[in-house]
C-alpha cells in the first residue's frame, strides 16, 4: 500500500500477546490469518494510519534457552506475570533465527492476509528489522561467518560472556558500548560490505510483505559509534557509512517504503541525513514523561527544522506504561501534546485503555488488567479529533507564552499552532504540563489576524471563546489553565 501520509500515526502491537488474547477468546488458537473484522476494526481507530506488528519473525530456541537459564530475566517475566507458564515464555521478539513470519502466528500466508485486511481500512503495515544482531541458531552464523564479528580462542578464553564457538568460528555476541554483551545474539560487523549487501536484500525482503520498516537500535551501525563499540576489534572504517549504502540499495527496488529509526544519545539528526524517514524522539519523551515543560519546550525550539521527521511517543514496547509512571490527568495532558505535535505519532496497544504492566519482549501472554473504559474512550476520541479536523496540516509555529513578574507560572504551558494558508481553520495547542494552576498571554502569528472577529472553540470539550483579531495580534489571548488542563482550540474568523 503506497501513499503514505506526511505525517503518520502509528499504533503498535504486541503480535504474540495480541494473539493470545484472541485465541482465549475464541476457545482456539487464532493465527494472523484468522483474526475477525472485528478485531481488526478494533485496532485501527479512526485517526491511525498504520499498525506495527511488533514480533513477527521466526523466534530463536537457542536464544529461549539462553533466556530460560538467566535467573534476573526470569525474575521479570513472573513480576510481569506472576501466574508465568513454561509456555508463556516463547524467547525475544529481537532475536531472530530467520526473517520469515513465525509458524505459531500464521507463517507468511497470514502476514499476507493481515496486510490486506489493514490495507481494506486505509491502513498501513509496519514490520521489524534488527540491523545489529542476529540469533546465535541463524543459518548465517554457520554459513556466513564473513559476516560476524570475529575472536579467536583468546577472546573466549578472557571474556567468555562476550564470545560465543559456532562450528568452527569463535563469534562476538551483540552489545552497544554502554553495556554488557547480550548473552543470547551474535554481532554482526558493520564495516563488512558482505553483510552490507545481505542487510539490502534482506531488508528488500522484508519491504516485499509490508509498508514500512523499523530498524531497531539504529545508531549502533554509524561508523563512528560501532569503531567506538568494537575498536581493535574491526578493520579499517569505511569510507561510506552503513545506512545510506544499505538504503540506497533498498530504494532501488522499494521507493516509498518508509523507514523508522530507533536512536538515542542524541543520534536523530545523522539517522535522518543518511535516509531516514523518521527517527524516535527519545529526548522529548524524557521531558514530557517528566512533565519539564520547559526542557520540552528548548528541544521543540532546538529541532524546529526537524521536528516534522521525528516520531512522538508516550511508551512502547521499550519504555515503561505511561499510567504507570503518569496519573491519568497528567497522561492526558501529555498525550494532547503528543498527539498534536509535528513528525509521526507513536500510540501503544493497551496504553489507551490505561494498562500499567510492561510486558517483556520473551512472553506470548500479559496479565488480566482492568480496562479504564473512560481513558479509551478519550484517546480514540483524541485520535479522531486531531485526524478528522486536519489539525497537523500546514506549518506549525511553537508560541511563546508570556507571564508577569509576580507570576511565572507561564514556564509551565506548551504552547503551539498549526496554520494552513488555503484554510480558513486555525488551530490552537495549549497544554498545562504541571499539577499547578498557569496563566498566561498568547501571541498567535495568524494571516489575516487583524480586522475580523475570531471563534475558538475548544475540540475536545464543548468551549467557544469570541475574540477580537485587532486584540490577539496585539495583546494576545489570554489564557488560564487548572492543572493538567488543555486546549485543544480551531480558531475561525468571522464577520464584525
Amino acid at each position: 500500500m503506497s501513499g503514505w501520509p506526511a505525517r503518520p500515526v502509528i499504533y503498535e502491537m504486541n503480535t504474540a500477546a495480541w494473539l493470545t488474547d484472541l485465541s482465549r477468546a475464541a476457545g482456539r488458537r487464532v493465527m494472523l490469518g484468522e483474526v475477525a473484522e472485528a478485531d481488526w476494526d478494533a485496532v485501527t481507530p479512526p485517526g491511525v494510519d498504520a499498525v506495527w506488528l511488533m514480533g513477527v519473525w521466526t523466534r530463536s530456541p537457542a536464544g529461549l534457552a539462553v533466556a530460560e537459564a538467566n535467573p534476573e530475566l526470569r525474575g521479570s517475566f513472573r513480576q510481569a506475570l506472576p501466574d508465568l507458564r513454561s509456555e508463556d515464555v516463547i524467547g525475544s521478539a529481537y532475536c531472530v533465527r530467520k526473517y520469515e513470519v513465525d509458524p505459531g502466528f500464521g507463517g507468511p500466508s497470514g502476514l499476507a492476509t493481515a496486510r490486506a485486511a489493514l490495507a481494506a481500512r486505509g491502513v498501513r503495515l509496519i514490520l521489524d528489522y534488527v540491523p545489529n544482531h542476529v540469533a546465535p541458531d541463524h543459518p548465517w552464523a554457520l554459513e556466513r561467518p564473513d559476516l560476524f564479528i570475529e575472536g579467536d580462542e583468546a577472546s573466549l578464553t578472557n571474556e567468555p560472556d562476550g564470545w560465543q564457538r559456532v562450528g568452527q568460528h569463535i563469534l562476538a555476541h551483540g552489545r552497544d558500548p554502554y553495556f554488557p554483551p547480550w548473552p543470547d545474539v551474535l554481532q554482526f560487523n558493520a564495516f563488512s560490505s558482505a553483510l552490507r549487501a545481505a542487510t539490502a536484500e534482506t531488508l528488500s525482503n522484508v519491504a516485499d510483505q509490508c509498508d514500512g520498516i523499523r530498524c531497531d537500535m539504529a545508531m549502533l551501525m554509524i561508523n563512528q559509534v560501532f569503531a567506538k563499540t568494537w575498536a581493535g576489534r574491526i578493520g579499517v572504517e569505511p569510507a561510506q557509512e552503513f545506512w545510506p549504502e544499505v538504503i540506497g540499495q533498498l530504494r532501488a527496488e522499494h521507493p516509498e517504503t518508509v523507514l523508522l529509526a530507533e536512536a538515542y544519545w542524541g543520534m536523530e539528526g545523522e539517522l535522518l541525513d543518511q535516509g531516514f524517514n523518521f527517527c524516535y524522539d527519545k529526548e522529548l519523551y524524557d521531558h514530557i514523561v517528566a512533565t519539564d515543560a520547559g526542557g520540552a519546550r528548548e528541544h521543540l525550539r532546538y529541532n524546529a527544522g526537524r521536528e516534522d521527521r521525528l516520531l512522538h511517543f508516550l511508551e512502547n514496547h521499550d519504555e515503561p506504561r505511561v499510567a504507570d509512571r503518569m496519573a491519568t490527568d497528567a497522561a492526558c495532558a501529555a498525550a494532547v501534546a503528543t498527539a498534536t505535535l509535528p513528525g509521526a505519532t507513536l500510540w501503544h496497544e493497551g496504553q489507551f485503555e490505561g494498562r500499567r504492566v510492561h510486558l517483556p519482549v520473551f512472553l506470548a501472554r500479559r496479565p488480566d488488567e482492568p480496562a479504564d473504559e473512560w481513558l479509551a474512550a478519550w484517546y480514540f476520541q483524541l485520535l479522531d479529533v486531531v485526524g478528522r479536523n486536519a489539525v497537523r496540516r500546514g506549518d506549525w509555529q511553537l508560541l511563546e507564552v508570556t507571564g508577569w513578574p509576580d507570576n511565572q507560572s507561564c514556564g509551565n504551558l506548551l504552547c503551539w499552532s498549526w496554520c494552513e494558508d488555503s484554510a480558513d481553520v486555525r488551530y490552537l495547542v495549549v497544554v498545562n504540563l504541571s499539577g499547578q494552576a498557569a496563566q498566561g498571554r498568547v501571541l498567535p502569528r495568524w494571516p489575516q489576524l487583524t480586522g475580523s472577529n475570531w471563534q475558538l472553540s475548544d475540540l475536545l470539550r464543548p468551549m467557544v471563546f469570541e475574540r477580537d483579531g485587532d486584540e490577539l495580534a496585539g495583546a494576545g489571548l489570554y489564557v488560564d489553565l487548572a492543572p493538567w488542563e488543555c486546549y485543544l482550540m480551531a480558531a475561525t474568523k468571522t464577520e464584525r
